[in-house]
């Protein structure tokens, strides 16, 4: 299921993001578990469309032209809510950067 989410945010990435566009996918251990960021400079997503583009069949005027349903975020936010880790979205100044920050295993002695 993480693959699909990784997956679907890539998707993204590569369809709203020119052919002479960069897409960055990173993952990092820090203190708070591990962050994975895919982040673009494509067109991006207003700030205050955030909550909008992770419900379910949501499409912004911007993408209606182009191919999708609208399922990708709202897949990717429920994923990332079933594993209890954390989405968020950020302006790349050009462009959108997609979080996930998935806290450390509980270890037991």
């Amino acid at each position: 299921m993480l693959a699909q989410a990784i997956s679907n945010l890539l998707d993204n990435a590569i369809k709203y993001t020119d052919s002479n566009g960069r897409i960055l996918l990173e993952a990092k251990q820090q203190n708070e578990g591990v962050v994975v960021t895919i982040s673009d400079n494509g067109p991006g997503i207003p700030a205050d469309k955030y909550a909008i583009v992770l419900e379910r069949f949501a499409r912004l005027d911007a993408a209606r032209s182009s191919s999708g349903s609208g399922l990708g975020l709202s897949l990717v936010k429920a994923v990332v809510d079933l594993h209890k880790a954390a989405l968020s979205l950020a302006d790349n100044k050009t462009g959108l950067i997609v979080s996930l920050v998935f806290a450390p295993a509980n270890t037991t002695t």
